[in-house]
């Protein structure tokens, strides 16, 4: 067998891997601590966004200089808000990021024994960074949203990590099952942890223990806790991805998303590289990924994943076929890169060519623009600027390094959207809307239009516009933040 010489000395050297201290805390996080509820020794509780309760770790000082807001519980009782703006469902894990001089092997005995060779030596705090859906949530948050997680947190250095990096974006964590079912002690019982791997060329690998067990992480979970349930509730939005099935039974999952269904809770799905496996994988996973490809009111795929579900090449019209598909679904959303990114409706279809940026890293990318997604759909824009403010998010985040608290920030938001320097390839995408679309009406994004530039089937929209309407709100959401003490 190959040996592998893990190097742990230095994190990975590029641009953005370490936090910003100085992040911009969300603003709709004014919370009051409460006498300490019985979920896991280590939680105590908080009234977050608007007076939702959520749990924060008791070891840690609340050192933010929160307002004390008493709670009001006729509003509380009100069945019919939606108090959060999206909560998310599982996958969440903490990310070891290191350099390694090769990636994992292939071999799934060889990839196994290359983590069992990671284990051994426990890696300097560093190398920790939030992962899995805690990167769309700390970009949402970021972006002014009110948001919540749903997971398996253990009550280990890992878990606690994990709770405080939440805790100081203003997102609160609760955990998926009931608390008789979380006493037990063991790997089982931790922390999710996920090896992200950076060859010199940086390339990437990944792998956790999930990677090697024929049931989810978490198998031993059977149903939705009641806290978990009031989130979903309490939510406008439930997001979930492919990654979650890592961790979680289908069923589990699925009783979810039939429970956000239930109360009126959006259903975002992003199926993610597992989409595939899924699609062939056990009679429950088939099941499950049909579920959420018919109940999911926003569907997110790569053109890739997209044509992986359909057998269609042109992401257009394998958007459409998954919309055809759906029960529920109103928004196809077709991730492509480096090219940008398109919107798919019974009636309309919004194209947006990507941002010219330095790229740095593309991990987080996809979860930051989900997160923008979220905002536009919350806040009713037009598709053309939601694809828009998504792809700038991704952009954003890919000049940095990594996920976590290297997603993108508000600012640099603004900056990219100010600097207005679209990637546009009028090539690919005249090839692209060139299929027979039925006469559907298209909506492009473009850095000018000129007069003349519109048919009646295909409406240019200047960035120049989208930029103006967009940049008044997302300045005074950058104004009203406030930074922790």
């Amino acid at each position: 067998m190959q040996h592998h010489t893990i190097n742990l000395k230095s994190p990975i050297k590029c641009n953005g891997l370490s936090p910003n201290p100085n992040f911009l805390q969300n603003p709709r996080l004014i919370p009051t601590i409460f006498p300490t509820v019985s979920l896991k020794k280590s939680h105590s509780w908080i009234l977050n966004c608007q007076g939702v309760e959520v749990p924060v770790a008791n070891h840690r000082p609340n050192s933010l200089g929160f307002r004390n807001y008493s709670c009001d519980a006729e509003r509380l009782g009100s069945l019919g808000v939606k108090e959060i703006d999206v909560v998310t469902l599982g996958n969440l894990c903490v990310d070891i990021v290191l350099n390694v001089p090769n990636l994992p092997p292939d071999s799934v005995d060889e990839r196994k024994a290359y983590m069992e060779q990671l284990l051994k030596s426990a890696p300097d705090k560093k190398f920790w960074e939030a992962g899995g859906n805690s990167n769309m949530a700390i970009a949402a948050a970021r972006l002014g949203l009110c948001c919540m997680t749903i997971g398996h947190v253990g009550d280990e250095i890992y878990g606690r990590f994990l709770v405080d990096v939440l805790h100081d974006e203003g997102i609160g964590v609760i955990e998926i099952s009931e608390g008789n079912e979380v006493e037990s002690s063991g790997a089982t019982y931790e922390t999710l942890l996920c090896w992200v791997l950076v060859d010199p060329l940086q390339r990437h690998g990944f792998c956790s223990r999930a990677d090697f067990s024929n049931e989810p992480a978490f198998c031993w979970m059977s149903e939705l806790s009641s806290e978990a349930k009031m989130a979903i509730k309490k939510s406008k939005i439930l997001f979930c991805n492919g990654y979650g099935f890592d961790e979680l039974s289908p069923g589990l999952i699925v009783s979810a998303l039939k429970y956000a269904v239930e109360v009126g809770t959006s259903v975002f799905f992003d199926p993610g590289p597992r989409g595939k496996k899924l699609s062939a994988g056990t009679p429950e996973e088939q099941k499950a990924l049909g579920e959420f490809l018919k109940m999911s009111d926003v569907l997110l795929l790569t053109s890739e994943e997209a044509e992986s579900l359909t057998g269609i090449g042109n992401p257009l019209l394998a958007g459409q076929d998954l919309l055809k598909r759906g029960l529920r679904t109103k928004w196809v959303i077709v991730k492509m890169g480096e090219k940008g990114s398109i919107l798919i409706t019974m009636s309309s279809i919004s194209c947006a060519p990507a941002f010219k940026v330095n790229v740095v890293d593309t991990v987080g990318c996809g979860d930051s623009f989900v997160a923008a997604i979220v905002f536009g759909f919350i806040n009713n824009m037009p598709m053309v600027y939601t694809l828009t403010i998504a792809n700038a998010v991704g952009a954003a985040t890919a000049m940095g390094c990594g996920g976590g608290r290297n997603v993108a920030t508000l600012m640099q938001v603004i900056e990219l959207l100010k600097a207005a320097n679209l990637k546009e390839d009028d090539n690919f995408w005249n090839d692209l809307i060139d299929e027979k679309l039925n006469d559907q009406e298209i909506t492009f994004l473009s850095r000018m239009v000129l007069n003349g530039g519109s048919n009646d089937h295909l409406n240019r929209v200047s960035l120049q516009k989208v930029v103006s309407k967009m940049l008044p709100k997302l300045e005074s959401t950058r104004v009203t933040r406030v930074l922790p003490s």
